[in-house]
């Protein structure tokens, strides 16, 4: 909300600095994002008067303007069509600082020799002052302008950029800001008096108002003036509509935006020739309805936004915008003024569904008091019967199904305190409330009664009471006060710094994040199922969904997981590497579902970008087996795995995760039937972690360990073993030697020189003491130990 303080100033006597103004209303809960000075750059432009007017010698389109400046007159070359004897004019003298009328551009003006006469000032335009972007003509000022004067004193003003809350619609106007500072200040109000003549019939004979829908429009109010004349509106009145960011169009829709403005109501102008039946209908459109609004544009209407209509058609779109088969053109002589209230919710519905933000819209969006319309109507009445030369239709045409008695709020003084911590009088309250305008009565001896004015929507109850209060003292008045007792101690959640590590350490991998609804649908979930095997878990339905797609609170991260790899596999030609950590639902009977979080993992693609030392190689089991070994060995975990058969992985190329005894998860390729139900081609590689039972692994003790100052001892051994042992059974047995370090496989091989149903496994042994520096006696010693144990338990022999 713009605020020229040359217009506040009509209804307050201002003695505060624009800046203190600015931080008085700031601190009081309306911000002030920025004040802007117009008539900052004006230093050496004054005003003149036209005295003479000659042509130009040398050129039929330039005339030469003689200026009286008060002290002296200037004779320069101008080309405006519009110059006259008499005019008061803003006169720039060398030096000036302009805005270029060609370029844009601030300029510093020079004198100059135009088609041989010389020329040492300018007759200034409104976009070179930069008020507006006319360059056509010249500012022609009224005539009450003092020759002379610097133009900055003159036609100067300063306007303060507020940030209205969206619960202060009275805050949008003039003498809303007028009201909050004559609070602030404890200056007195002086809002504008409102009379005009009204000349027979009355209007109820020549229009009548019918409300269809009273609970999208509880009021609807209008006057009637005819004889009135399309023209411009008075300079003053253009200016005030510029510094507020409105364009001037003409005196009758001027009037209606100065008044909007002014009180906060927004208004409407019909040209009462062109509504049908002299009728004005408030109604629901009808489905489909087709109506032109001001922009030229064609609307579909549905059965949910309000019009207003006349007995054929609808002439606006209620609220937001009106209609051009009832616009005020040059031809208009007879305004149906409206001045309505209407329903919040449906103004901010329609506006948003027809994309058609207005003025308007924006403050019956934020709740206008039905109270307001008949104020704003009287004086905009009073201005178009001043300004339009118009006669006024006795009385005004006023349907209000949706009148409401105020109920007055209880306060007392211990209430305030007990909110505020500090205490003030009930004298004290009644004077800020006073101040703003609230009707206060005795209630008790310690209570008071108070009923707020018509203008302010937003108090409902006692703590909105004490809100002003605090206000209008000034919040940086309540004192500081210490904490009687020490902050109570943090708890720790050792979950968000868990996800966090996790986070890390995936996107150091290459990973990326996703998040996902965590609603889905029966469709999706069943793709998990190659066999149409029943839902394990059963998912949890929602009791009213939105749409079949997401019908399901998900008891798994897999599917939506794989509907993003599916969307992004068409488009990217490198690997995709995604995560997703997030919670799951699960049932539980005769209770609220459980809500465990979950880690789901997926890879795919190649294993390294394309370039010219690439093999193109594409990522496998292992990969994705790698990522969540150094996942938990980063989280301090040590994990093994064991066979698995979990039915959306593939048979062979699975692994449960297990940590201590516990299964906390799943590793594997994607089973190839689960691959094709969501589209994808190639291999997919999923793992999965339950982080809620991870958790407590992560929190055990961390024992130090020094670097061991020995040096370690490397052996390589081949062992020949039965197909059906596993690489986890052969490291558990040899990482069961306390001289043994590492353990790490370096071949697996099957075929020629290893018997039928044999396989060959390779390992390098890393041993090592903390203690001294191991012998070959002793490693041989260990390793012998280590083959006996192996041969007994699985079997195992040497390669030869």
């Amino acid at each position: 909300m713009k605020v020229p303080l040359k217009w506040l100033k009509e209804y307050i006597d201002l003695t505060l600095p624009p800046a203190e103004l600015a931080e008085k209303l700031t601190m009081a809960g309306i911000e002030a994002g920025g004040i802007e000075v117009i008539g900052e750059r004006w230093d050496n432009v004054v005003v003149g008067e036209i005295v003479a007017v000659k042509p130009h010698p040398n050129a039929d389109r330039l005339r030469l303007p003689t200026v009286d400046l008060g002290t002296e007159q200037q004779t320069v070359v101008c080309g405006a069509p519009n110059l006259r004897v008499g005019d008061k004019v803003a006169f720039a003298r060398v030096g000036a600082e302009l805005i270029d009328g060609h370029t844009g551009q601030l300029t510093r003006l020079k004198p100059a020799k135009i088609r041989g006469v010389e020329s040492s000032g300018m007759v200034c335009s409104e976009k070179e002052l930069g008020i507006s972007d006319n360059h056509q003509e010249i500012l022609v000022l009224p005539p009450d302008a003092p020759v002379g004067a610097p133009l900055a004193e003159y036609l100067g003003d300063v306007i303060l950029d507020l940030e209205v809350t969206p619960n202060r619609a009275d805050c949008l106007s003039i003498i809303g800001i007028a009201r909050e500072v004559a609070a602030l200040t404890g200056q007195s109000l002086h809002p504008p008096k409102v009379s005009y003549e009204e000349s027979p019939p009355p209007i109820a004979e020549q229009v009548a108002i019918e409300i269809a829908d009273p609970d999208l429009c509880p009021r609807y109010c209008a006057s009637l003036i005819t004889g009135v004349k399309i023209a411009e509106s008075p300079q003053w009145m253009q200016r005030r509509l510029l510094a507020c960011g409105m364009r001037p169009i003409n005196n009758i829709v001027d009037i209606t935006n100065y008044v909007m403005l002014e009180l906060g109501q927004p208004l409407h102008a019909f040209d009462y020739e062109k509504i049908m039946g002299r009728k004005i209908i408030v109604r629901r459109a009808e489905e489909g309805e087709i109506i032109v609004s001001l922009d030229g544009v064609e609307r579909t209407l549905s059965h949910d936004m309000l019009v207003i209509a006349d007995e054929v058609r609808a002439v606006a779109i209620a609220g937001v915008m009106g209609g051009a088969n009832s616009e005020v053109t040059e031809e208009t002589t007879s305004i149906l003024l409206e001045a309505a209230s209407f329903n919040p919710a449906s103004i901010h519905h329609t506006s948003r569904s027809l994309s058609l933000p207005s003025e308007a819209s924006m403050r019956f969006e934020r709740g206008i008091r039905p109270e307001l319309t008949i104020p704003a109507l009287k004086r905009a009445t009073q201005l178009m019967a001043e300004l339009a030369g118009g006669k006024v239709a006795q009385g005004v045409a006023d349907v209000y199904p949706g009148r409401r008695k105020p109920k007055p709020i209880r306060l007392s003084a211990e209430k305030t305190k007990a909110l505020l911590g500090v205490e003030f009088s009930l004298e004290q309250i009644v004077s800020t409330l006073t101040s703003l305008g609230f009707e206060c009565q005795p209630a008790s001896a310690d209570e008071i009664q108070v009923t707020p004015p018509y203008w302010r929507g937003d108090i409902q109850q006692a703590v909105d009471l004490i809100e002003e209060v605090a206000r209008i003292a000034g919040y940086d008045k309540i004192p500081t006060t210490m904490l009687s007792q020490p902050l109570p101690r943090q708890n720790p959640a050792p979950i968000i710094g868990l996800r966090q590590k996790i986070r890390n350490s995936l996107i150091g991998y290459g990973f990326q994040e996703v998040i996902t609804y965590s609603l889905t649908s029966l469709e999706m979930l069943r793709k998990l199922r190659p066999e149409a095997q029943p839902l394990e878990p059963t998912p949890l339905r929602l009791a009213n969904p939105m749409t079949a797609d997401q019908e399901y609170l998900r008891p798994t991260l897999r599917a939506n997981l794989l509907a993003i790899l599916e969307a992004n596999r068409r488009h990217e030609e490198d690997g995709i590497r995604l995560f997703e950590l997030g919670k799951v639902y699960l049932v539980r009977e005769g209770d609220l579902p459980d809500e465990p979080e979950v880690l789901c993992g997926l890879l795919s693609g190649t294993r390294e970008e394309k370039s010219w030392h690439g093999d193109g190689s594409l990522l496998d089991f292992f990969d994705a087996k790698g990522v969540v070994e150094g996942l938990l060995a980063k989280l301090g975990v040590a994990a093994s795995f064991e066979p698995s058969d979990d039915a959306s992985f593939h048979p062979l190329k699975q692994a449960a995760i297990v940590i201590g005894d516990r299964r906390l998860g799943v590793v594997g390729e994607l089973h190839p039937k689960v691959a094709a139900a969501f589209d994808i081609s190639e291999p997919a590689y999923l793992f999965e972690i339950r982080v809620t039972d991870l958790l407590p692994f992560t929190l055990e003790h961390k024992m130090f360990q020094p670097i061991p100052r020995f040096p370690p001892t490397v052996r390589d051994i081949a062992l020949i073993v039965d197909n059906g042992v596993s690489h986890q059974q052969v490291v558990d047995i040899i990482k069961g030697f306390s001289l043994v370090k590492q353990v790490t496989i370096f071949d697996v091989y099957s075929g020629k020189q290893v018997p039928e149903g044999k396989k060959s496994l390779a390992y390098r042994i890393t041993y090592q003491s903390p203690t001294h520096t191991l012998t070959d006696e002793e490693v041989n010693k260990v390793q012998e130990q280590i083959l006996r144990k192996l041969s007994q338990q699985l079997g195992a022999t040497l390669r030869g």
